[in-house]
Order: structure tokens, then sequence, then C-alpha cells
């Protein structure tokens, strides 16, 4: 038995910017996103690859969480698209109307769900699947026990290949991402940092508090060790800041047992009703497992 956990939010922007006409429901609306994330799912759900049974989907709804309030700096939904942005709430409708069990994120991220859900079940499962290209997500490897999978490149990452291709350990991301910085997410990095430097710094050890001060003592020394060391030791506290941001909350509460994440069909009133609403009358037909609402 798999646990397949999605990140709704990538989906939603996938669909969204994704090539081809837009959809407009019967009011005008624009549902290209939302119609494009209920195809994806349902695509999931009869994939026999997959063998889906158990699964959830996170949103970040809005994007903004508590780390907005520990730096002005971080992502935040300035700059999302209007139509898109509408659709959020939507896409949490349609969602929970294909039998899927979602986690609308307020204070937290669907990242943040993602790790809590990937930790909590580990252990009861043969293997957590994590749907997302999301580097963040990272962090949450576990051998070959929690996975990440990217669909679209049909590529799966395991904590082996993680640290095949980073040169550190999973649990080191967030270290990474506080000094090379993170622009996707707002947070800066340390200047002087670059990605080769400091894996090996981190595959060296492993956290910033590992990293002795004197850089005459790395054992890994890369270019301009000097300068990095004066660098970390001035701005340490910065440091340790954008950690924070980069770190995956993973005792958010969710509320859901594992039994709760069963999926047990699509409820065919409800979709049907949903398909009607948007429009989407070929959609109807599209679910091969359906249940009683």
């Amino acid at each position: 038995m798999r646990l397949h956990l999605i990140d709704g939010t990538y989906e939603l922007y996938r669909a969204h910017f994704s090539p081809g006409p837009g959809r407009r429901a019967p009011d005008g609306r624009d549902v290209k996103a939302t119609a494009g994330l209920v195809a994806q799912l349902l695509a999931l759900l009869h994939d026999p690859d997959e063998a889906v049974t158990h699964l959830a989907v996170a949103f970040d709804n809005p994007i903004r969480s508590f780390r907005n309030d520990l730096f002005a700096g971080y992502k935040s939904d300035a700059g999302v698209p209007p139509a898109l942005r509408a659709q959020f709430g939507a896409a949490e409708e349609a969602t929970r109307a294909a039998g899927i069990v979602v986690w609308s994120m307020h204070e937290h991220e669907a990242d943040d769900a993602l790790a809590t859900a990937a930790r909590t079940f580990a252990d009861d499962v043969e293997q957590v699947r994590i749907l997302t290209p999301d580097k963040d997500l990272g962090q949450c490897l576990r051998g070959t026990r929690v996975v990440q999978v990217d669909r679209r490149r049909k590529v799966v990452t395991d904590e082996a290949r993680f640290r095949a291709v980073r040169g550190f350990a999973p649990a080191s991301l967030p270290d990474f991402l506080a000094l090379v910085g993170d622009a996707a997410d707002g947070i800066p990095g340390l200047p002087g940092f670059g990605e080769r430097s400091t894996a090996a710094l981190l595959g060296a050890y492993g956290h910033l508090e590992g990293i002795p001060s004197d850089p005459r003592r790395w054992s890994a020394w890369p270019r301009g060790a000097d300068r990095l060391a004066a660098t970390l030791a001035e701005r340490k506290e910065d440091a340790v800041l954008y950690r924070t941001l980069a770190t995956l909350v993973a005792d958010v509460p969710l509320g859901e047992s594992l039994d709760g994440l069963r999926h047990r069909g699509v409820p065919r009133g409800r979709f049907e009703a949903w398909c009607d609403a948007f429009g989407l009358e070929r959609m109807r037909s599209v679910p091969r497992r359906w249940r009683a609402d």
C-alpha cells in the first residue's frame, strides 16, 4: 500500500500555464486551471503503475503563512495572475467533488502539510510518494520509504539519488537553501555561497553549526574559503533565520487517520453536479470508479 501526497498548488499553476485553449464556465468564469487539475487527479487515480489507494491534496490558500511574519521578503500572493488566484477556492471544491481529501493551508503552507503526512504515515505504508518537483520537499526523503515523484519528467528521487545528485543529506537541505538562497520563496541567501561550494561544506559538516569558524579546519576547501567563513560569521543570525524559513513544519494538525485518506471512489452525484456547474460535460464520464454520495 502506498500513500500519495499531492502538491495541489503546483498542479493548479501547471494547469493554468499549460498550452492549449482556455476554459470558461457557463457563468463566464475562467476555469482552465481547475479543470486541468481535476483531469490530472483522475489520470493519477487511473494510473496502474501508481496503484493509488490512499491520497490527499494540499493547497496554499492564500499563498501566505507564518513565514511572512518572520521575513517581509518571503513569497506571497503578489504577482499571482488574478484569473489563477480566483480559482484557489474552486480548486479545493473540485478536488473534494472527486472524493479526495483536501488540506487547505492558511497559517502554514501546503508543503508543511505534505511533510507532516510523510512523517506521520511513513511507517504505516510501503511507500510515501510526494508528487511535486518542488525542491523543498527533498528534506522529507527517507531511504526508499519516502520518495519524491516528478510525474511530468517521470523521475523518482529517493534518499540515495538525492545524495548522489546533491552531495549532501536530505536533512541538510534547509541549511543549503539558507546559504545559497531560494528565489522562488524569496530567501536571499548569503553573498558568495554558490551551490557547489555550499554542497561540499554541508556534505562534510551537515548543518550550519557544524561548519568550523576557522576555514583552515575545513576538510572541504572551496574557492574563497576565507571570505565565505567571514561572511558566515558576520551573518550567522541571517542564515539561521533563512534556514527556519526553508525548514518544513512536520507537525501540522491534519485530522485524518490513514484510513481517512483511502479513496473509495468518486461520489457520482457530487461530481456530476460539479461538472454541470463548470460546463465540463465530457468530464462526467471520465471517472472509472464510483461510489454513492
